[in-house]
Order: C-alpha cells, then structure tokens, then sequence
C-alpha cells in the first residue's frame, strides 16, 4: 500500500467525464457544438475526447465487444453550465435539439438557475444550466 503522503509528489491530478458511445465522433462532435470546442481524435478510432472549458475533458468511447454497455439512461448526467438567462437556456436548447437532442421536459426555472433535462442523441442524460453566477 503506497503511503498517502507520496501522492502529493505526483504529477497534477486531472478529471474527465467517460461516455461509452455507439458512435464516439458523432456524439462528441454533438457536445463539442454545444461547449464551442473542436472534437479531438483520442487514443484509438473507438475513442474520441472534448475539452470542457475549466473543467477537464470528456472522453467518448466505444466499448468493445467483450464489455459492451447497453445505452440508458441512468442516474449519471453531463451537465453543462453557462451564464446566462431563460432566454439564453432557450437558444442552447434550441441547439442542443436541431443537433440531435431530445426534451425530457420543459425548462424550468429553479433556485439556482434555469435549467433543461434532454436526452443527447444516443440516449445519455444531459442537463443544461444557465444561472446569473
């Protein structure tokens, strides 16, 4: 067992959100419109990665026969958050839909901003959030 202190001494620690996906370039050229990023190849053509501004990167996959994951929707979501109004939540939604999308309800207004539950296009959970913070 490594002693808790040297993890201090290694390199940076980072984060990304990982999506198994039927069609990784597809879908992260779906959320790469929505974050206004470029989707980069990754480590293989089964592998796909976005940059999410100030938050890491999100890694689209496609699983391999051996482990395969069926598509659903869980209790795990991409949530993408931006300033904003219910107005500027309406036009990212817009969006969101005429690149594949799907609604799940209608926007609402909450405590901590304006938000939207979608579906991305192969199923996954997606919240969008626009607050004034």
């Amino acid at each position: 067992m490594s002693d808790p202190a040297s993890l201090h001494s290694m390199e940076p620690l980072s984060a990304a959100l990982v999506l198994a996906a039927d069609d990784p370039e597809a879908l992260a050229t779906f959320y790469a419109a929505l974050v206004e990023a470029s989707p980069a190849p990754g480590f293989s053509a089964a592998h796909w990665r976005v940059s999410l501004p100030g938050m890491g990167w999100l890694e689209l996959y496609h699983p391999s026969r051996e482990r395969p994951l069926p598509p659903g929707r869980g209790r795990l979501a991409v949530c993408l958050k931006r300033q904003g109004d219910g107005a500027a939540l309406e036009l990212w939604m817009e969006q969101a839909l005429a690149l594949g999308a799907q609604r799940l309800e209608a926007p609402r207004q909450e405590a901590f901003g304006c938000e939207v539950w979608l579906l991305d296009p192969e199923g996954n959970g997606l919240l969008l959030l626009v607050s004034g913070s």
